[in-house]
């Protein structure tokens, strides 16, 4: 049985040529309240992992008492082409707060 937790939107993009990788955070929709009020601080966190290490982390800036907010936010990860078949994202909406 699955909780709906809400929706995040965003788009994915690899240039080889420069060995980058950026993730656009768009937008999250419909995301489960969890303050009290019946809103949410959110951002999002990204980590670049690695055979299950974390070599990186960045995260958006937080959106204030919102279950859907927008970010139109660029996190660049620089991969060599070598490894970027080595590499994978772990993307989580969070709330400020908790």
């Amino acid at each position: 049985e699955s909780i709906d937790l809400g929706e995040i939107m965003f788009s994915l993009c690899y240039l080889p040529t420069a060995g980058r990788m950026t993730l656009t955070v768009i937008k999250c929709r419909n995301l489960k309240a969890m303050d009290i009020t019946g809103a949410s601080d959110p951002y999002v966190k990204v980590s670049l992992m690695c055979e299950g290490r974390r070599l990186k982390k960045r995260k958006t800036t937080t959106k204030k008492n919102t279950l859907n907010p927008v970010y139109n936010e660029a996190i660049i990860f620089d991969i060599p082409p070598e490894n970027v078949d080595q590499v994978s994202l772990s993307i989580a909406v969070m709330d400020y707060d908790r």
